[in-house]
């Protein structure tokens, strides 16, 4: 364009003002700057914008066409520059994060519900998949961030520990255990567990393994090819039971209910970890870190 936006702001600046002498004084420069650039802008244009006299100046015709749309311009120039410092500084922009278990309650969807509340200028797109899909989303730079069930180390990403959920079992309404306010792990050895075969149903696995196995006997397992959504469905009709965490039970299914399952120590909790690129510069990802840190009063330290 044959024309800059300084000298767009200094033509709405005489037009308000009346001035070039007042302009000047309103933006803090000489009025020789100003009239010179409004000079350069009417050339340019090829008419002129504003009519002088003693008294200030005056838009022309053409003028008032001409300051009626460059507002606009201006106005649309300074969000623009407004929303380039937020994102720089992380207070907008996009953040992705990832996850593989259900977010209908629990800590993962308080923290989430929380974040979006402080901070609303930030989009965020939240990408439900198997660990290892997650996982090369995060090394091909597509989330920023993933907060899976355990802690797992894996190369070239930087892994903490965030914090930990109840496990329960669900269990249809007619079975016994549901008069109890808790049930303990050796109640469940003679159950049938029924678990979804994508994520988190093999690390649900693994855990009903590595505390129900006895001798030679193992639980019975069924892993299906169906979502954990459909699974709790169908408990109601008396066919097995299964294990979830916290982060499920904000669902409710028909003739389902929850029960705390307890070890020898107390309640049987699980933990989550969240896994990001050291070299992610995304500015949302670092206030994002920060957030979690403050509000769950975590120890370790980021990069700020």
């Amino acid at each position: 364009m044959p024309f800059d936006i300084r000298q767009l702001r200094y033509a709405v600046a005489a037009a308000d003002h009346g001035s070039f002498y007042r302009a000047a004084r309103a933006l803090d420069i000489e009025q020789s700057t100003l009239s010179r650039n409004i000079l350069k802008l009417e050339r340019a244009v090829g008419t002129p914008i504003f009519e002088r006299s003693r008294s200030g100046v005056t838009p022309t015709l053409a003028g008032k066409v001409f300051l009626r749309g460059i507002r606009p311009m201006i106005a649309s120039a300074d969000h623009l520059v407004a929303m380039m410092r937020a994102a720089g500084q992380g207070r907008a922009g996009g953040l992705r994060l990832g996850h593989n278990s259900s977010v209908s309650a629990g800590n993962l969807r308080a923290t989430m519900m929380g974040w979006r509340a402080t901070h609303p200028e930030v989009e965020v797109d939240c990408v439900e998949a198997d660990r290892a899909v997650l996982l090369a989303g995060l090394s091909a730079g597509e989330i920023d961030m993933t907060i899976l069930m355990g802690a797992m180390g894996h190369n070239g990403f930087r892994c903490q520990p965030l914090w930990s959920e109840r496990m329960l079992v669900a269990l249809p309404a007619s079975h016994p255990f549901a008069e109890r306010n808790v049930v303990h792990w050796t109640d469940l050895r003679g159950e049938r567990f029924l678990l979804p075969a994508a994520d988190p149903g093999p690390e649900m696995r693994d855990i009903l393994l590595g505390r129900l196995s006895v001798s030679s006997a193992s639980p019975d397992i069924r892993l299906r090819q169906s979502s954990r959504e459909t699974i709790l469905s169908i408990l109601g009709g008396g066919c097995g039971v299964s294990i979830v965490c916290e982060g499920s039970t904000g669902a409710h299914y028909p003739d389902v209910i929850y029960r705390p399952i307890h070890g020898e120590q107390g309640p049987a909790l699980v933990g989550y970890s969240g896994y990001w690129r050291e070299d992610n510069g995304n500015p949302a990802l670092r206030r994002f870190l920060g957030f979690i840190t403050k509000r769950h009063a975590l120890p370790f330290d980021f990069l700020p």
